[in-house]
């Protein structure tokens, strides 16, 4: 009898790594899809995987909080510490469209398809001024202005894009991160400009507090600029060897700690505003 193919993805996706205990070993049976800071509760970080959404303590131990499930895209929501907004795939495959959770993670329900869903966004931002506003890519660039429940198409994605990111300064600014350097819309995503590091990868981009704005570019460095003056970049450290940042999220509440996943799954750690980093739960911190 031959096996459908949903339940030998469904298969394939319930084999959890629920038993894993730490970041390390979460890393050798997942993949990491986004990370950001744990605003309530014990846990210090919340990582999006392929298997869902983990708890990390502060020394690096694990629990998986949701069910399995892909999480692809993933944002907390600014204006809700309980609140997340996430997209991906079920774990009976297909697509999820734009996903919420007001309980930290722990449950999702499907707040919208998306337009021509369901949606399956890889790259999706939040914005931090108007948290009602958010950006999703799915094929062009989906725009929501009501907190995800309704959808319009902003415009075209950038080629190549590998990363948006909402400014924390104007509601109608997003950040393109792309294999042909930074690009930089005013308008919502309607239309493009290039920014900086043009014909170079830039893996990430992340808007912080104290209007900071972030970004890895493949053979230079990790960078910093101001959102006032978005055009000056300064390098802060070129310290990764081989490795390529690819999620990086800001502490609210601390600007100098920041964190980033790397193509290999590590979890590095920042607490002097991204000049030096090292693993995430390591000892002595």
């Amino acid at each position: 009898m031959r096996i459908p193919l949903w339940a030998t993805l469904f298969a394939l996706l319930s084999v959890t790594p629920a038993s894993a205990e730490t970041l390390a070993e979460l890393g050798q049976k997942t993949h990491y899809h986004g990370i950001a800071f744990a605003r309530t509760g014990s846990a210090a970080l919340m990582i999006a995987t392929h298997h869902g959404l983990y708890a990390v303590d502060k020394d690096g131990s694990v629990l998986r909080v949701s069910p399995v499930q892909d999480f692809m895209g993933f944002s907390p929501d600014p204006g809700n510490e309980l609140g997340l907004y996430a997209s991906g795939h079920p774990a009976t495959g297909g697509n999820s469209g734009f996903l919420r959770s007001t309980d930290g993670g722990s449950t999702w329900t499907q707040l919208s398809p998306g337009v021509d869903g369901p949606v399956d966004f890889h790259q999706m931002d939040v914005s931090g001024v108007d948290p009602k506003v958010i950006y999703g890519s799915f094929g062009q660039v989906q725009l929501s202005r009501d907190g995800g429940t309704n959808w319009e198409i902003a415009g075209d994605a950038p080629e190549r894009l590998i990363a948006l990111a909402a400014s924390g300064l104007k509601a109608e600014r997003v950040y393109a991160a792309t294999e042909n350097g930074i690009l930089v819309s005013e308008d919502a995503a309607a239309t493009w400009a290039p920014l900086a590091f043009a014909g170079e990868v830039v893996s990430t981009v992340q808007t912080g507090p104290d209007n900071a704005l972030y970004a890895f570019v493949v053979g230079r460095g990790f960078m910093k600029a101001s959102e006032e003056t978005p055009s000056s970049w300064s390098l802060l450290t070129n310290d990764f060897g081989e490795g390529i940042p690819l999620h990086m999220a800001a502490n609210p509440k601390d600007s100098q700690n920041l964190v980033l996943t790397m193509q290999n799954n590590e979890v590095r750690e920042s607490l002097d505003g991204g000049k030096s980093w090292r693993p995430f739960g390591q000892a002595g911190q």
